[in-house]
């Protein structure tokens, strides 16, 4: 990369004068997928995820041309992340509180310009900014290159799910610790 990689974080209301190159971003980045990745799909996911508490976009570009991003939000409560997962996992696993989890949901690059720190750089900028315990992600199997990435980054596959959409995908769990303490219910108060 000759030029400077600039990373944004916005708002929920910044990101939605951003939709379309999200979306045009996501599509490329799955051609040729299944059909669960279509713009539809996307948009509402998209549209659903910005309306919880916490949701964090950071957005890579290079010039004027973005050529990624990264968003999620930490897991409340009632949390339906967890549905589906395949095996059992430890007791409390799936327990949430809205400060002990943030769930990556998208960690995309453009084809041009992957294996050069682009998905590095956002994963960090993203994670340095989270006071969560742990992170999560949902990773398909049969993506070596991000799992691999994963791996090298200190996440760790725990089991498997399948989301409750129509035409989802299998997806790995994979978990990695923050560093973080969350704060406690009673210290959060005082």
């Amino acid at each position: 990369m000759t030029e400077k990689l600039t990373l944004r974080h916005y708002s929920t209301a910044e990101s939605e004068g951003i939709t379309e190159q999200l979306v045009d971003l996501y599509l490329e980045v799955h051609a040729g997928d299944s059909g669960f990745y279509s713009a539809d799909r996307y948009r509402r996911q998209l549209s659903a995820h910005r309306q919880r508490a916490g949701w964090m976009l950071i957005t890579a570009t290079l010039g004027e041309e973005m050529i990624g991003y990264v968003y999620g939000f930490p897991l409340a409560p009632d949390t339906r992340w967890w549905d589906g997962i395949e095996e059992p996992v430890p007791t409390g696993f799936t327990d949430e509180d809205g400060q002990r989890t943030f769930a990556i949901c998208e960690l995309l690059v453009r084809a041009a310009w992957r294996r050069q720190g682009v998905a590095r750089a956002l994963h960090d900028d993203l994670l340095g900014s989270r006071q969560e315990e742990r992170v999560t992600l949902l990773a398909r199997p049969d993506n070596g290159p991000a799992q691999a990435a994963y791996r090298s980054w200190g996440w760790q596959t725990i089991t498997r799910l399948r989301p409750g959409w129509p035409d989802a995908p299998l997806f790995d769990v994979l978990t990695r610790d923050t560093g973080a303490k969350a704060p406690s219910a009673a210290s959060a108060g005082s």
